[in-house]
């Protein structure tokens, strides 16, 4: 989520108020389910008019009732924004420091905006996603301005691994794996254990450690600065106790906790 809200402000910061006169989504697989060409009918004459985001799901509102555009990062996804010769005007922390004239072949859809310029989805492992009116409406709150009423609500029902709670993007949108491993470190709660389990003080642990977990991931430029994730390998032992790190797959996921504090 943390890098997805560097991609949304990218676009509000560039590519906004700029008449859209051509569409690339010639790729059916990242463009799907549109046909080639449905996207570039919806959008070219229109401008992008806000970006939006909630949890890792991100989109544009268009000029005149247009349609929104939602685009999904997927695991390497960027967003690019481009003058007319090609240099980087900007691109959150992948391109900084690297301005100049880009590598682009890994462009999976782009907009050509009447001056000149573009913005690209640059996606090398093509996991990303753009489509028309996305269903953003049946995701959970998000995980950057969640309440505490509706962070309880997403813990209270079933008997599912916390972790997996935690990952479910209908509870609460934006956690992804290695967020989560570091929530669940700072809370000092084993990731899997049954949320119906979990205690009133367990629960307010868990959504002080989202909070601060989100907002320092979002200051520092990604969940790869948090302070856990050096230590998810073999070997490693906890920074807070010294304890031995284990893994295991908790939710389908491979997740790594301290075999002391984390028991």
């Amino acid at each position: 989520m943390p890098e997805v809200e560097s991609a949304r402000a990218v676009i509000e910061r560039s590519g906004l108020g700029r008449k859209i006169i051509d569409v690339d989504d010639t790729d059916s697989y990242v463009c799907r389910p549109h046909l080639p060409g449905q996207i570039r009918d919806a959008l070219a004459g229109r401008e992008l008019v806000a970006a939006r985001r909630r949890g890792k799901s991100m989109w544009c509102e268009t000029s005149d009732d247009g349609p929104e555009l939602g685009i999904h990062l997927g695991m390497s996804g960027k967003i690019v924004i481009a003058d007319p010769d090609g240099g980087e005007i900007d691109g959150g922390d992948y391109w900084e420091g690297r301005r100049g004239k880009g590598d682009y072949r890994w462009s999976r859809f782009m907009l050509t905006f009447a001056d000149g310029g573009r913005l690209m989805l640059v996606d090398p492992r093509r996991l990303g996603r753009v489509r028309l009116d996305p269903p953003v409406e049946a995701l959970g709150p998000d995980a950057a301005t969640v309440t505490p009423a509706q962070f309880r609500a997403a813990l209270a029902f079933g008997t599912a691994p916390v972790k997996a709670r935690l990952l479910d993007q209908d509870a609460i949108a934006g956690i992804g794996n290695l967020l989560a491993d570091q929530i669940l470190w700072a809370a000092r709660l084993n990731p899997g254990r049954r949320v119906d389990k979990l205690t009133p003080d367990d629960v307010g642990r868990l959504l002080r450690a989202t909070r601060q977990a989100v907002r320092a991931a979002i200051k520092n430029g990604g969940v790869h600065t948090l302070k856990i994730i050096p230590f998810r390998h073999e070997g490693a032992h906890c920074p807070r106790d010294g304890a031995p790190m284990t893994t295991g797959k908790v939710g389908g996921r491979t997740t790594w906790w301290c075999t002391a504090e984390q028991s």
